[in-house]
């Protein structure tokens, strides 16, 4: 492969117009594709098969004009301090704002005069809309409503603040400036040239240009999530800066070494190129591997950031060359003060090179220091809750935060996040007393003495014969009804999601005794269903990933024991970034550093997601890092020096790739939306755990210890694996025998 490479990247250096003018091509016209065809995202989390989803289903079905799962408005009115919502004037100006709500796509709208949401005192009151559609297909005359019917009230004298999820549109956030501020500063430092420096920027950010315009037209045909972008655009940037630093960084020392230009940018994508390769079929198969979970919008993640990843991969081989051949010997210039006085590629002495000769005088010292940190660190992690993001984490002053407080503080915390038990009644010989016994049943529950239902709304709540009869004409036509729990605490409190199970059991036994059956559904079930999902695949998804990983990685070093510790090293690094985030996020040590006034339960895809993407990143450095070890071993050097001259050698641009991979996703954690926040913070965390800790630490500990036998494979296991000659070993021999034919020869007939 490294030879196929090497052709490759000579290739487009010699022909860099003709590459170039292909990737230009392909922007422009993916461009009109995004302008033309782009269609809305959504933020829904739905899976299929579950209890919670399996209500909505059946409502839509018996119902078709119903919603369940349409977008919602929470409007909170408050009169000024010690008057009334009750007073004719404050009463006409509520009225009137419901009124103004009213769009063809609005099903309901609770008045809180006779819906019971208007607080004791009377000054706090809140009418709940539900939409026919999810909040990425309102139209804008929806949301203009209701911004009128809130700027109307205030004009009146009443404070007005809007939660829930109709006013909710997602906007691609600026964090991607701190990053790239971060890559420039690293690569200008790491290289001595803002020409050098400039370049692995501009492939990264064609890259993510090319994902971004992809993944923008496949929107017209699929309803991909908001966050799916964003995240793509999180891992193309970053893997996009890393993928072309470690070949710009081994063009610049083949260079040195003396090598043409043309030979130099064949040379550094047949051997870092192929670590390239190799690093992003690790956070490839990762991302895939998304998609054993079957859940539709992770499959979507992963997949969305395997195609960024696979771009980069592709422009970093390709592209990359070409503006070297662009560029020509500008590159060279500035070289950085460590290495002006460089006369060889092993003498020169570094901070990396001290810093692993440090770790060998103390290596057992440095082994249990590292896993003790990493062990401490992850110890958070035992407490972790899980739970879908609410309101409650919005930024403070936010309308939506302030909604969520009024009615928190007027009418209890569970009142943001209601749960609906779902009756069937389809089966039922007698309908009206299936649905009394449920509710019954649930009254029951709400009666006792710790409980956690603060209300139970009935599905008929009128006692009168007629509204009996009434209901029972409903139920012979639509077949259900729905019950109205509102909990006592809040919808990501744990106790909510204990009351979901508590009431699931406590109806467990309505098919054997009416023939109904009762469904518990809403935002909160629905997250306590997929959190336990997630819970059961997430075994299956290790072992795949984790053994795919393994056999590539075996391929790659010829060595059982290098995978081994690379697999052991990064369950060290998921738990340090698993413990960060309970710590800052659900703890709230700290957490006014990334913008958080309020604790909340960690995201509960989060553990998932964040497995599969640092996985496929620690991987990245594993092979960067051991690679350079590899090839110095393969090459005669004893294996314990080979570890401190492979150490020595990519030390340096390891940990410039970090720094830059940190950056761009610290630049994520410090944006609004708490999905991006979690998400971005648990990787930068995990990063500087895996980067740092783990390899520039454990790594070289452990490698130094074990000796020759790190490279031990059972001889039986050797012809069943395939050869890459990832060090270059075969590319530089069989370069050495073609000398006598002239490069520029070789060049024009391919060979």
């Amino acid at each position: 492969m490294a030879w196929q490479l090497f052709r490759l990247g000579r290739w487009s250096f010699v022909h860099r117009r003709a590459v170039a003018a292909i990737w230009v091509v392909l922007l422009a016209v993916l461009a009109v594709g995004a302008a033309t065809l782009s269609g809305k995202t959504s933020d829904k989390f739905e899976l299929p098969g579950i209890e919670s989803t399996q209500a909505f289903e059946l409502i839509e079905q018996r119902s078709p004009q119903a919603s369940p799962d349409g977008a919602t408005a929470r409007v909170v009115f408050e009169a000024p301090a010690g008057r009334s919502l009750t007073e004719p004037a404050y009463n006409s100006a509520v009225a009137t704002a419901l009124r103004e709500l009213s769009t063809e796509n609005v099903q309901s709208v609770a008045d809180p005069f006779t819906g019971g949401t208007l607080s004791p005192d009377g000054r706090v009151g809140y009418a709940a809309v539900t939409y026919s559609k999810t909040a990425n297909e309102l139209a804008d005359t929806d949301r203009s409503a209701l911004e009128t019917a809130a700027h109307n009230a205030e004009d009146a004298g009443l404070d007005v603040a809007i939660g829930g999820d109709a006013l909710t549109e997602f906007e691609m956030p600026l964090a991607e400036v701190v990053g790239i501020a971060v890559a420039l500063l690293v690569l200008a430092i790491t290289f001595g040239s803002l020409v050098a420096a400039g370049m692995p920027l501009l492939t990264a950010l064609v890259g993510v240009g090319i994902g971004m315009l992809a993944i923008t037209t496949l929107t017209g045909f699929v309803e991909l999530g908001s966050t799916t972008p964003a995240l793509g655009t999180m891992l193309g940037l970053a893997v996009g800066i890393d993928y072309a630093l470690f070949i710009m960084s081994r063009y610049q020392s083949e260079v040195r070494a003396g090598r043409s230009l043309e030979e130099a940018a064949g040379r550094s994508v047949g051997t870092a190129g192929s670590a390239v390769v190799f690093a992003g079929a690790t956070v490839i198969i990762a991302l895939v591997g998304l998609a054993v979970c079957n859940i539709g919008f992770l499959t979507q993640m992963g997949l969305a950031g395997a195609f960024t990843v696979a771009i980069a991969v592709f422009i970093s081989l390709t592209l990359l060359p070409a503006i070297l051949g662009f560029a020509g010997d500008k590159v060279m210039k500035g070289k950085p003060r460590y290495l002006k006085q460089q006369t060889g590629e092993t003498e020169y002495r570094t901070h990396g090179r001290r810093w692993v000769e440090g770790i060998a005088r103390h290596k057992g010292l440095a082994l249990a220091g590292g896993i003790a940190v990493a062990a401490v660190a992850a110890l958070p992690m035992a407490s972790m809750q899980l739970a879908l993001p609410d309101d409650s984490s919005k930024p403070a002053g936010s309308d939506a935060r302030i909604a969520y407080d009024l009615i928190s503080e007027n009418f209890g915390a569970g009142a943001n996040g209601p749960l609906v038990v779902v009756v069937d009644t389809a089966n039922a010989p007698d309908p009206a007393a299936a649905v009394q016994t449920v509710t019954e049943d649930l009254q029951s529950m709400a009666a006792e003495a710790d409980s956690d239902i603060a209300t139970v709304v009935p599905a008929v709540t009128s006692d009168t014969p007629q509204a009996r009869q009434i209901f029972a004409q409903q139920l012979e036509t639509v077949g259900f009804a729905t019950i109205t729990v509102v909990p006592a605490s809040g919808p990501s409190d744990q106790a909510t999601k204990d009351l979901v199970a508590d009431i699931r059991t406590t109806v467990a036994d309505l098919p054997a005794d009416t023939g109904a059956r009762a469904l518990v559904t809403g935002q909160t079930a629905v997250g306590v269903d997929i959190a336990g999902k997630l819970t059961e695949v997430f075994p299956i998804y290790l072992a795949v990933v984790v053994g795919l990983a393994i056999f590539l990685l075996i391929a790659v070093f010829r060595s059982i024991w290098v995978p081994v510790k690379a697999a052991l090293g990064f369950l060290l690094s998921v738990g340090v970034a698993l413990g960060a985030t309970v710590a800052v996020f659900q703890w709230g040590w700290l957490n006014e550093l990334v913008g958080l006034d309020t604790t909340s339960p960690v995201l509960f895809i989060l553990p998932i997601l964040l497995t599969g993407i640092l996985f496929g990143l620690a991987m990245d450095y594993e092979v960067f890092l051991v690679t350079r070890m590899r090839e110095a071993y393969v090459h005669g050097t004893p294996a314990r020096q080979a570890v401190i001259d492979g150490f020595a050698h990519s030390a340096r641009v390891v940990v410039a790739a970090a720094i830059i991979m940190i950056g761009v996703f610290a630049g994520f954690a410090l944006v609004d939306d708490v999905i991006l926040k979690s998400i971005g913070f648990a990787l930068a965390v995990g990063v500087l755990a895996d980067a740092f800790l783990v390899r520039m630490l454990i790594v070289p500990a452990v490698m130094l210890i074990v000796g020759e036998r790190i490279w031990w494979m059972p001889k039986w296991l050797s012809p069943l694996v395939p050869a890459f000659d990832i060090e270059g070993e075969g590319l530089a021999r069989r370069l050495d025998t073609e000398r006598a034919e002239p490069l520029e020869e070789r060049v024009l007939t391919g060979s």
